[in-house]
């Protein structure tokens, strides 16, 4: 069965959500975010997964966007920093990350080839509607899709049951392309076709299914959807 539509994950995959932190701790005067930006954006990451799992478990639902100002407050005071203009600063930054400088050709190629493009992404409507903008990849995505239909997070599979629903195609017919690892091994399991984007050379998760591909990054990946 061809591939005839191509899901990434929106956060780490198509975007670095690094990018506000080093955005910020390059500005004058944030000597203190300076010396632990790399630290914090880790943190934040971290923290922002982590609490996207428990709820997905607990059944506690909120936004992605409470999650994400959570695991920042959580970051901040683990780093020393008590600075409220800093964290509006951080948090309208994360409306606007940086794409990964391959992601643009990447989507490109893949709507050029005629395949259904898509995000899938814990992320809100609204946080993904200013990414999506302001990273100017709008032009090759064909739809956003977002957990807050399901109500959960991902890994639950009531997430992945959202392409089926949303584009009517059947999970051996999409390609699954995600930097998390927890995410694609799962994705995986779900019956899709799957691509891990392993920027950091990590190791692979011990979990039920692996990906049918690692890459170093994005810009492989139209040929691997054709191959």
């Amino acid at each position: 069965m061809p591939v005839t539509t191509c899901i990434f994950d929106a956060y780490g995959t198509l975007f670095d959500v690094a990018s506000a932190a080093r955005t910020v701790a390059g500005e004058p005067g944030r000597g203190a975010l300076a010396e632990v930006w790399e630290a914090l954006a880790a943190d934040w990451r971290a923290k922002q997964l982590e609490y996207s799992w428990l709820r997905a478990v607990t059944g506690d639902y909120v936004p992605f966007w409470e999650v994400t100002k959570d695991g920042l407050d959580w970051a901040m005071e683990k780093a020393g920093l008590d600075d409220p203009e800093l964290r509006e600063r951080l948090l309208a930054l994360y409306w606007e990350l940086a794409p990964y400088r391959e992601a643009p050709r990447c989507l490109a190629e893949l709507k050029a080839a005629g395949r259904t493009t898509a995000i899938l992404s814990n992320g809100s409507p609204d946080m993904l509607e200013g990414a999506v903008e302001s990273s100017g990849l709008r032009m090759w995505l064909d739809t956003v899709i977002s957990v807050e239909g399901a109500h959960t997070f991902k890994p639950a599979r009531k997430v992945y049951d959202l392409v089926g629903e949303s584009l009517g195609v059947a999970p051996g017919e999409a390609l699954f392309v995600s930097a998390n690892g927890w995410d694609v091994c799962s994705a995986a399991a779900y019956g899709f076709r799957t691509i891990w984007v392993n920027r950091t050379g990590a190791p692979m998760d011990r979990l039920t299914a692996r990906p049918d591909h690692v890459v170093a990054d994005l810009s492989t990946v139209p040929a691997l959807a054709a191959a």
